[in-house]
């Protein structure tokens, strides 16, 4: 799978939250926020199940 590349900006004191809780993970730290995104989508009920091609927000037909 193809990864987005992203420069995030970020206070200090909530990157080195992450770096601690991505150790105790034994992930790395972009694994850890990600990790932590994709868990967030899932509780909202955002996140595409795999392999139903929804990548995205539905696009809307003409029917003209």
């Amino acid at each position: 799978m193809a990864r987005k590349q992203y420069p995030l900006r970020i206070d200090p004191d909530i990157w080195a939250a992450v770096q601690r809780w991505a150790d105790d993970e034994m992930r790395s730290a972009n694994g850890q926020v990600e990790w932590i995104l994709r868990d967030a989508l899932k509780r909202a009920g955002r996140l595409p199940k795999k392999g139903d091609g929804n990548q995205g927000p539905p696009q809307e037909q003409d029917d003209a």
